[in-house]
């Protein structure tokens, strides 16, 4: 095998390595959660559809994470007797208990760091949605064009589920149910973030034709030694 092969078949597995490393990557958002008794469970509608019942516990999570199957769970209390305790029950309205999780130094975007995560008892309406709730309690809220819950209680300051590289943010072990999140961010890129990219295909397809070619060089030389 000639210097010259040795050097392209490096060239790609050094192909084949970065395209792993560019799956790596995650998208920075607040996800959001119903509990389900004792477990978290990634919530199938977004805030503003969800309408809660009067004892529900609902829950949002800032952090970094893939997609939907790998997001980080909220963290902390998520009892609703405890966290409404010192709110009474009042005719025509309900209490919706709320955990909120900013998420961890990690996760946070440069120059800001997360608040600690916190809980908060919201009277509403009947027909309240959790979005409601959620504005009752959070203060400010901020949200894109495309009405997408970008920021609860002024965190974070700017952005809104960008896509960031995985060392640069790590979460905790998170719910495997699979559902829409609060920033969607299986919707942005389904093939990068879900099967092989095409960069991991074709090297791939080049180591092969590379040993194709190596051992069509091996046995030419053996000919002409012959």
């Amino acid at each position: 095998m000639t210097r010259r092969v040795v050097l392209l078949f490096l060239a790609a597995f050094l192909l084949i390595g970065s395209a792993g490393q560019a799956q790596a990557a995650g998208y920075r958002y607040w996800s959001f959660w119903a509990r389900d008794g004792d477990s978290w469970v990634y919530a199938t509608q977004g805030p503003s559809l969800v309408r809660p019942s009067d004892g529900d516990v609902q829950g949002f999570r800032f952090a970094v994470s893939e997609n939907s199957g790998d997001a980080a769970q909220p963290r902390g209390t998520a009892d609703f007797a405890t966290i409404c305790a010192k709110t009474p029950a009042e005719d025509g309205s309900k209490r919706v208990a709320l955990v909120l999780d900013f998420g961890t130094a990690s996760d946070a975007p440069s120059g800001e760091t997360p608040p600690a995560p916190r809980t908060a008892c919201a009277q509403v309406s009947p027909d309240a949605t959790t979005a409601d709730a959620l504005a009752a309690v959070a203060d400010p809220l901020r949200y894109n064009t495309n009405a997408l819950l970008c920021g609860i209680a002024g965190y974070p300051k700017s952005g809104c589920g960008e896509q960031v590289a995985r060392n640069e943010g790590s979460q905790d072990a998170g719910s495997q149910e699979e559902s829409t999140a609060t920033a969607a961010p299986d919707e942005k890129s389904t093939q990068d973030d879900n099967g092989p990219s095409v960069g991991l295909y074709a090297g791939i397809a080049l180591v092969a034709a590379l040993a194709g070619a190596a051992a069509w060089q091996a046995r030419r030389r053996g000919n002409a030694t012959d």
